[in-house]
């Protein structure tokens, strides 16, 4: 079986996942709070992902006043469900869907749902790492 670097030689360039977290495109979430909502791994979320479930401002809160809503409780919200989802899975699934309420930074000031997607997969030193994204991320 020929590999990809037979094929096409070495690559140019490799964007890591610590390249990643140092350029904003993932979000780690704290270690603490991972571990709290039941995660054993680094958990991080994609910008997209983060930018529509989680990031919550004061003008957010100015705009849905009485809503209760902070980043750590949107956070905790998506890690849980995500930890959820990912325990009723069948074994051996690298992607896992699920949805989260959360109310929209910019829209009503009603809970709809978003969707996303847990993926395990293997960091920049194979260890186990959890993403989580939007469904039509990679």
């Amino acid at each position: 079986m020929t590999s990809l670097t037979e094929l096409y030689g070495e690559p140019i360039h490799q964007f890591t996942r610590a390249d990643a977290l140092e350029a904003g495109d993932l979000m780690e979430a704290p270690r603490d709070l991972a571990q709290e909502a039941g995660w054993r791994w680094p958990v991080a979320l994609t910008r997209a992902a983060w930018g529509d479930c989680v990031a919550w401002s004061s003008e957010d809160d100015a705009r849905h006043p009485g809503h209760g809503q902070s980043e750590t409780g949107r956070l905790w919200d998506v890690l849980r469900m995500a930890f959820y989802a990912v325990r009723s899975a069948n074994p051996g699934v690298r992607a896992v869907p699920f949805e989260v309420l959360r109310i929209p930074a910019e829209g009503p000031s009603r809970a709809t749902r978003a969707r996303l997607a847990v993926h395990c997969g293997p960091g920049d030193s194979g260890e186990t790492v959890i993403t989580i994204m939007q469904p039509d991320e990679s």
